[in-house]
């Protein structure tokens, strides 16, 4: 393990499009997007958000770690389903204000809480105006899995 920062400050435009160093943007709420797709497949499978905490602890362990929202904590994905995901790259784009991960989900991985493999699992059907099943079966029963209380 290096002595070295991992997240530099922001620079000018060309350091941000063309350097090295990762300098990533977190919004005023201290949150960056953060785009997942499958590494075997580049199915997009997940759409989610990273704090600096989050990013830090993706890089340093290889296993995808979230910032949820909803429930205003560190999510490692995986920690309750045992779906991990383990990040094969990480990419950002051109001015570092969004991330991409590509992460291995096994064969019987799902990165979605409703047992489906992608949570994009529906699409708009323009002439109805309505969702319809789109992304295969589901790959594990939620009840069963996050034995959730009703």
């Amino acid at each position: 393990m290096t002595s070295e920062p991992l997240f530099f400050p922001r620079g000018d435009k060309q350091e941000l499009e063309m350097g090295e160093l990762l300098q990533p943007k977190f919004d005023a709420d201290g949150l960056i997007p953060c785009i997942t797709v499958d590494a075997a497949t580049n199915e997009v499978i997940m759409f989610a958000f990273m704090n600096e905490i989050a990013l830090r602890h993706t890089i340093e362990t290889g296993n995808a770690t979230y910032w949820s929202r909803s429930r205003g904590k560190l999510w490692i994905k995986g920690e309750e389903s045992g779906n991990y995901q383990r990040v094969r790259e990480l990419r950002t784009d051109c001015d570092q204000d969004v991330v991409l991960v590509k992460v291995d989900i096994g064969p019987e991985g799902a990165a979605c809480h409703t047992g489906y493999k992608s949570c994009f699992y529906r699409k708009l059907d323009p002439a109805t105006r309505r969702l319809q099943m789109a992304g295969g079966t589901r790959m594990f029963d939620p009840a069963l899995v996050y034995k959730k209380k009703s």
